[in-house]
């Protein structure tokens, strides 16, 4: 799809991203991806079958529970992993007692998995960066990071969202404040209490460069977490934050028994206004079908571990929304990625009625049986735009 958007450093485009220079490759295990680390230089990440994963230098930063869950999977791999924990009480218990009590309960972490609340000892040696914080904090966490971070060392991107304001995906959030850093994403149905017990799960890794991203896929990727690959960077980062703001529009319906056939609606009305803003922002159609788009958009609608459905469910029932969200340990994201999400599509022209009533309700204060009103009473529109029959009605 071709972009209309405005540039983006770290975007999909219709067009390849530029190459990276080209280095000298020696194989060490399977092979050796070279990786820019400024402009006088590279760093390496060595790509090597799982049983050499204990090679591996890995920092969380973000000790909430899809931070921690990561931290086991990496562990899992046979990684060194260290915890960064913006709470020093989060980091203490990690290190005596080997819980995430306050954010994953009752998962026993792996006595080898360390914890600190100072980020340059937590990113200090480290081959790969994992950046899990809430996705509001992003951009406050990598500035602070950027000091300490060695050039060239790639970072993978688990917050889901959008950027308040500035209307910027995590990807561009990242190239603005570690502006020397290869970028990847991870996205998909993955609750972080099912992949700290490791059940089965997969997950989309999207990256501009498609070597790197097989090798982080090679580093995080196992029999029960299983890594697809992808360059839809756009993509992938939209399906992962649009699917909160749905999932809050599922707990309303929820909230106020408004039936099975209602949801499977929402659902799928829901994944049309995701693929039109991405068919605008130049997103693959294939890609929000997918485990970071329809995967995700399933799992958090439906889902009792949903903590965006919850909230929707406490606002059918009255609740305030600041009030229930200040009151939450875990931060449920879609909220502040309704407003970000109706304003980058005002921006771009597309029309997302479902994604304006979370924005109305959760942000503004609007009546929510209005809201559902103002829905149900839309025209009669064809379904598939594409497919109409001349004359009617799109």
């Amino acid at each position: 799809m071709a972009r209309t958007a405005r540039p983006r450093s770290n975007s999909s485009a219709a067009t390849a991203p530029p190459k990276l220079p080209s280095a000298p490759r020696t194989r060490i295990g399977r092979s050796v991806i070279m990786l820019p680390s400024s402009a006088k230089g590279f760093a390496r990440l060595d790509v090597v079958q799982p049983s050499g994963a204990a090679r591996r230098r890995i920092a969380v930063i973000g000790g909430g529970a899809f931070g921690t869950a990561l931290a086991i999977q990496a562990r899992r791999n046979g990684a060194a992993v260290t915890i960064w924990a913006r709470e020093p009480e989060v980091a203490a218990a990690i290190g005596a007692v080997h819980e995430n009590a306050l954010y994953l309960p009752g998962v026993v972490l792996d006595p080898a998995i360390t914890a600190t609340s100072d980020l340059a000892r937590a990113v200090a040696g480290r081959e790969l960066v994992l950046l899990v914080p809430p996705a509001q904090h992003l951009r406050a966490v990598t500035t602070l990071l950027r000091p300490h971070l060695s050039a060239g060392i790639p970072v993978v991107i688990g917050a889901k969202g959008i950027e308040r304001g500035s209307g910027a995906f995590m990807s561009e959030v990242a190239a603005a404040t570690l502006p020397a850093t290869a970028i990847a994403v991870l996205s998909g149905p993955t609750f972080a209490a099912e992949v700290a017990r490791g059940l089965p799960t997969a997950a989309t890794l999207a990256c501009h460069d498609a070597a790197l991203g097989a090798a982080l896929g090679d580093v995080l990727g196992s029999r029960h977490f299983r890594i697809y690959l992808s360059r839809d960077v756009i993509g992938v980062q939209l399906g992962g934050a649009v699917k909160n703001v749905l999932a809050i529009a599922c707990g309303i319906l929820h909230g106020r028994a408004l039936g099975d056939n209602a949801r499977a609606t929402l659902i799928t009305r829901g994944l049309a206004e995701m693929m039109r803003l991405g068919r605008a922002l130049g997103g693959a159609a294939e890609t929000l079908m997918g485990l970071a788009g329809l995967g995700d958009l399933v799992l958090t609608c439906t889902g009792q571990l949903s903590r965006n459905l919850a909230f929707g469910i406490a606002l059918a029932g009255g609740a305030e929304a600041s009030r229930y969200l200040a009151a939450q340990r875990s931060v449920a994201e879609g909220a502040t990625t309704a407003e970000a999400v109706c304003a980058l599509a005002a921006r771009h022209g597309v029309e997302l009625p479902i994604c304006a009533a979370v924005n109305a309700i959760a942000n503004h204060g609007a009546d929510i049986d209005a809201s559902i009103d103002r829905l149900l009473s839309r025209p009669f529109v064809t379904e598939t735009p594409g497919l109409a029959a001349p004359g009617a009605p799109a």
